[in-house]
């Protein structure tokens, strides 16, 4: 008789216990050092509802509590730096080039977890950080909005005036992103040239994607960025009504940029060992296979190609959409001085 995810699981990881989840976004988080019964995670928005019932089991398999805490994508990995005297989490999960900063700035240790099942692609060859799900760019559009063919050029237009507004690039992932499918796409200099003129329709600076979402969902926008993981999930959990999509050129080509979230262990993490049997639950197969169906998001593992996918699916968004992936170290090498130039063409 085949083993079942929970028997399995428990042989490797321990007993069970209750879960303690907390989210927060400002104060305080961290627990004792070496306690061993909590582990701390800082992650960008999107995955709570994914998280919540994969931590309550896991906590239920090893008696380790875990402390959650949900920021922007930058955030997270400020939070860290600023933390270093004191070292609160001891894993942080956010998305590119975010996470290629926090090993820069040797925020983040080899976690000698087995990340042999994950792509070579999907992880970094010093064990520092490793694809959690596989996500993806996209825009939502309030229910007004007819999305079929809508351009970038489009977005331009008067009527979207004060009722449009993406996250910020060199705060948030999505918002970073933004900005490099526009490098991608026009050069940088056309990206700067196009985000001039965006900026008389953009309500002003964001540093989380998420909370975009109700405001378009109500009408307070038309139009917003995000990303495929998040934007499914809230339809799927909270009944959001926004359509999603992705602009084109004016040749009728549209693209995107893989964005995915990415976990690693904290330089010094309190609870290191208490967070490598995290991380590997979370990279198990069994916890893999969840991605698609309760997080609309993708597997890296390469043992999962196949696996159920989310209803819709994830993969129905990109069809005759270019995925472009670009060299993240090489985006986070230019961040600060494309970040400057963006901040001096929009006047922000």
């Amino acid at each position: 008789m085949p083993i079942s995810r929970l028997a399995r699981a428990a042989l490797i990881l321990g007993s069970a216990a209750t879960l303690t989840l907390s989210v927060a976004a400002c104060g305080g988080t961290g627990t004792s050092a070496g306690d061993g019964k909590t582990v701390t995670v800082y992650s960008a928005d999107g995955m709570a509802d994914w998280y919540k019932p994969e931590f309550a089991e896991f906590t239920k398999q090893t008696g380790i509590s875990v402390n959650y805490v949900e920021a922007g994508s930058g955030e997270v990995v400020n939070r860290i730096d600023k933390e270093q005297s004191n070292p609160q989490a001891d894993l942080v999960v956010t998305l590119p080039p975010f996470i290629q900063k926090a090993a820069k700035q040797n925020l983040l240790q080899d976690s000698g977890v087995d990340t042999g099942a994950i792509a070579a692609g999907d992880k970094d060859p010093g064990g520092k950080y490793v694809t959690l799900a596989g996500n993806y760019l996209t825009f939502i559009a309030n229910p007004s909005v007819h999305t079929d063919g809508l351009t970038w050029d489009d977005l331009l237009k008067p009527e979207y005036k004060g009722k449009l507004q993406y996250s910020t690039p060199g705060q948030a992932g999505d918002g970073t992103a933004v900005l490099v499918l526009l490098q991608q796409l026009y050069g940088k200099q056309g990206a700067l040239d196009y985000l001039a003129k965006l900026q008389a329709n953009n309500v002003g600076p964001s540093s989380s994607t998420g909370k975009l979402q109700t405001k378009v969902d109500k009408g307070e926008l038309l139009v917003a960025n995000g990303d495929i993981q998040m934007n499914l999930a809230e339809i799927k959990n909270n009944g959001a009504k926004f359509s999603l999509f992705s602009p084109a050129t004016a040749d009728g080509k549209r693209s995107t940029i893989a964005l995915p979230y990415v976990m690693g262990m904290a330089n010094r993490a309190p609870h290191h060992d208490a967070a490598a049997k995290l991380m590997t639950f979370l990279l198990s197969a069994d916890v893999q296979k969840t991605l698609g169906p309760d997080a609309m998001a993708v597997s890296a593992r390469t043992d999962l190609k196949d696996a159920p996918a989310g209803t819709p699916s994830p993969a129905s968004y990109l069809k005759d959409v270019t995925v472009v992936t670009p060299d993240w170290n090489k985006v986070l090498d230019d961040l600060d001085s494309d970040v400057t130039a963006y901040q001096k063409a929009t006047g922000s």
